[in-house]
């Protein structure tokens, strides 16, 4: 891809041929393994590197490596065995086989990129291409490389082309930008992720003030912005101190900060710092015997051994830090056993890692060796030796930490590449639905996938990669135990780990911890003691934020936890106890079914509907007789079905108020008395026509008043309310509301109205028909006693405006539930009113006195009269 020099094939020249061929190749420590796929990957095998005369008055030699590196070596193996164990897993890849091109970066860039571009550019020497330049390209991913500085130079190239990069051991957070570097993924958390698991650890330990130390380098400056950043974001604490460790033996610079470190309040000490930095510093913590100190470390001084010393444990011992994951590999001690050097290509290099392992472990040479070798008294190497006759730390498997991440790099893109052969055609995510296949892969398709990978390994971690290419980020938490013997171990006492859905989650046994205190327990390490509940933090000032005094919540408000930072109002159904630690309901106050007053109306409500149905089943019985059948027995029907809902609409005034209830409980009962009094207003008009009708040359009044007019009218003037009812709703409607104004620690439910003007201009309009019906009624009131109804029209409007006319006052004037009461009593009042006016006689002549219960007896009467 980046090394080839390609000659295109023109019909009439046939001097060239289509073909591309390495411009060279390089001189690499490589370990390889055929296969239908195959990943690329870059490791330290050596830890120098020697470079080659550079003035270019001949080829420049290439350059060579030194000072063999065996746990560098064991990352390489965990690769193939990573490798080895997907091609032998029927379930990931079946029927694909993974191959490897494994090579060493001898620690330097120059030499990682041309690893990696070997990798990509593939080993042939010619590669002859078809028409279409189709093919599976040399490798589909690298997953390396374990530096940052190499990561951010080969990646910037790699993401022009999309080639995956999985780091194993790259850090920075620079590395996160997905604009400058699309391709790149890693296993291992980046740098902003440890200054957050610190976070956890003071969290959970309740250590809200502490001392910082930092190296005056890179590493450092940049974890103490980050770290204060994160502090002040969280509120999780915040420093008693900030010092930089000086580079060089600064006695006086080193006698201050112990100093400060001594006088300071905060117990407990955290060290962003490299080994170097933190052994002029202990010589002067030794020096000043400053005992009683919870140290926290970072990962890179957490395992290291130069510390643990009979000198620096009375100081160090119970330190708390921060450790890249440990894993566990099951098979991976079997596999190093197994591994054999390759006695018929020995060189220099090409595959030639497995063999530079057994002459550094072995002390020999395979054949031919150097000369003098033998003469020497070195020994050849024979193939036959045993690795478990040799101590080496490449069998050493117990803390498997970057080789964990390296084996986590190798699965996702395996998953990554399972993924995208189990497309079904039609429905990938490619151009078209297309799916990506072997035949033609792009490294740009597994991208897709592997931005999307999830899967769990067998030790129970999960992997999955965020928007930014970084892992579900987790660290193992470490603590120096001091034993009997003076002896130190460095165990594992938990996890931090940052989940897809909760945030970092931090996991720790703090039965196994030990603490270097007399106590045996945590260090108590405050500016200020905590706020109890009922009280809030009130910082003081000048001061940091975990300085504060305690001040007492005001009524109404509570806080339920210590260190409240301020106290919560309690919500509107609630007010604070006298203690101002939780809140209790308040009092709540209705027109409810189950108090005195509730139960009366609810069962005069219930009598009045139950009479209404009494009286309306009597009509119908005797829909045929002449008093029913008198004035429109339609209209008499229709006034009683409008009195039932009359009664029963007051119960929507009762029982706690929902918004429903609320928005038809002045509907109901505005339509209701609309219907009901305009049935009286047109039996009322009714009379009048009829008598005029009695007349001579009065006939031709009752054309305006017959049984379709009569109908209309009624729907008319109901609907002219409805109307009014709609619009109130729509444009303000009305809304349960919680009245607090009366006391504080009650609530007071009722109905607001929304809007005064609709509930005026609909009682406005009730009392204009009430009105007006009383009126044609009083002009009615002598007619002849056949057209006596008239009188009791008159006599239920008087009851009727009285009721509502003194309602208002009574209205207005009442609070909370009895305003209710009121408007309920109120319409009981005047609907009992008005069927008892208008019904009770007549329902008395059917029942008691049937006998002038006749057309002849009524019209008697009337010629009596």
């Amino acid at each position: 891809m980046l090394l080839c020099s390609c000659f295109s094939s023109v019909e009439s020249s046939p001097l060239y041929s289509s073909s591309c061929r390495l411009q060279g190749r390089f001189h690499l420590n490589e370990m390889h393994k055929a296969g239908d796929v195959v990943l690329g990957g870059t490791f330290r095998i050596h830890f120098f590197s020697v470079l080659p005369d550079l003035s270019f008055t001949s080829d420049p030699q290439q350059p060579t490596c030194h000072g063999f590196d065996v746990v560098g070596f064991r990352r390489v193996q965990t690769m193939a065995f990573a490798i080895d164990e997907i091609n032998r897993n029927s379930n990931l890849l079946p029927n694909v086989t993974l191959g490897y091109s494994l090579y060493d970066n001898c620690v330097k860039l120059g030499i990682a990129f041309r690893a990696v571009l070997s990798a990509v550019s593939g080993k042939e020497e010619q590669i002859i291409l078809d028409e279409t330049c189709a093919g599976t390209p040399p490798v589909i991913g690298i997953v390396g490389d374990p530096f940052s500085t190499h990561s951010l130079a080969i990646s910037s190239v790699l993401g022009l082309f999309k080639v995956p990069m999985v780091s194993y051991f790259a850090t920075c957070a620079c590395l996160s930008d997905r604009q400058k570097f699309p391709s790149f993924f890693r296993t291992i958390p980046s740098d902003a992720f440890q200054v957050k698991a610190m976070i956890q650890i003071l969290k959970r330990f309740g250590w809200s003030w502490a001392g910082l130390l930092v190296s005056d380098d890179d590493y450092g400056l940049q974890a103490a912005r980050s770290l204060q950043s994160d502090l002040a974001h969280s509120g999780g604490g915040c420093l008693a101190y900030l010092e930089v460790l000086p580079w060089g033996n600064d006695p006086d610079k080193l006698r201050r900060i112990v100093d400060v470190m001594k006088k300071s309040t905060a117990r407990v000490v955290i060290v962003f710092a490299h080994e170097s930095y933190m052994m002029n510093l202990m010589e002067e913590v030794v020096r000043q015997n400053v005992t009683g100190l919870q140290w926290i470390s970072t990962d890179a001084w957490t395992t290291t051994t130069v510390y643990q010393t009979p000198d620096l444990m009375p100081y160090l011992a119970g330190t708390l830090g921060i450790a890249i994951r440990r894993g566990e590999i099951p098979g991976f001690r079997e596999f190093l056993l197994q591994m054999l050097p390759d006695l018929h290509h020995n060189n220099s290099y090409g595959n030639s890692m497995v063999n530079q392992f057994w002459e550094f472990t072995f002390q020999c040479r395979f054949a031919p060796p150097p000369s003098g070798w033998v003469e020497a008294g070195g020994t050849l190497c024979t193939g036959q030796e045993k690795l478990e006759d040799v101590e080496t730390e490449l069998l050493d498997v117990s803390d498997l930490r970057q080789e964990y991440n390296v084996y986590k790099a190798v699965y996702a893109l395996a998953y990554a590449l399972d993924d995208m052969l189990k497309c079904e055609p039609g429905r990938g995510p490619f151009s078209g639905h297309s799916c990506g296949n072997l035949k033609e892969l792009e490294p740009w398709q597994l991208l897709y996938y592997l931005e999307k990978v999830n899967f769990t390994t067998t030790f129970g971690d999960q992997v999955s990669f965020d928007e930014n290419g970084d892992p579900l980020a987790i660290y193992d938490v470490m603590n120096w135990l001091w034993l009997p013997d003076g002896t130190t171990k460095v165990q594992n006492v938990g996890e931090v780990k940052r989940s897809a859905f909760r945030g970092e989650e931090l996991t720790i046994d703090e039965d196994k911890i030990f603490w270097n205190f007399k106590s045996k327990k945590p260090p108590h390490s405050v500016c200020s003691e905590s706020c109890p509940p009922g009280t809030r933090m009130a910082r003081k000032k000048g001061e940091p934020v975990c300085c504060f005094d305690c001040i007492p919540c005001s009524e109404g408000e509570i806080s339920n936890k210590t260190d409240a930072m301020e106290c919560t109002s309690c919500p509107e159904d609630f007010w604070s106890s006298p203690q101002r630690d939780r809140c209790v309901p308040k009092k709540t106050e209705f027109l409810s079914y189950y108090e005195p007053l509730g139960i009366g109306l609810t069962a005069a409500s219930l009598l009045g509907t139950c009479m209404c149905a009494v009286v309306l089943g009597i009509f119908i019985y005797h829909h045929r007789t002449p008093i029913v059948r008198a004035n429109n027995s339609e209209l008499s029907f229709l006034l009683l079905v409008s009195l039932k809902l009359c009664f029963l609409c007051s119960l929507l005034f009762i029982g706690r108020p929902r918004l429903w209830t609320c928005q038809l409980r002045h509907a109901a009962f505005g339509i209701s008395f609309v219907l009901c009094v305009s049935c009286i207003l047109v039996k009322t008009m009714v009379v009048l026509a009829v008598f005029r009708a009695s007349k001579p040359g009065g006939g031709t009044s009752l054309k305006w008043f017959g049984v379709l007019q009569q109908r209309g009218t009624v729907i008319f003037l109901t609907s002219v309310q409805a109307a009014i009812c709609t619009a109130w709703i729509v444009s303000a409607s009305p809304t349960p509301h919680k009245n607090t104004q009366y006391y504080n620690d009650k609530i007071v439910y009722e109905c607001a109205a929304g809007s005064t003007v609709g509930f005026a201009v609909l009682l406005g309009y009730i009392g204009s028909l009430a009105l007006l019906s009383c009126l044609i009624a009083f002009i009615a009131r002598n007619l002849p006693d056949s057209f006596n109804e008239a009188n009791l029209i008159t006599f239920s409007m008087l009851i009727f405006c009285a009721v509502w006319v003194a309602f208002v006052p009574a209205y207005i004037s009442s609070p909370g539930k009895y305003a209710d009461a009121v408007e309920v009593f109120a319409i009981l009042v005047s609907s009992f009113g008005l069927l008892l006016a208008l019904f009770g006689p007549k329902c008395y002549i059917i029942l008691l006195r049937p006998e002038r219960n006749t057309k002849k007896a009524i019209m008697g009467r009337g010629i009596q009269t």
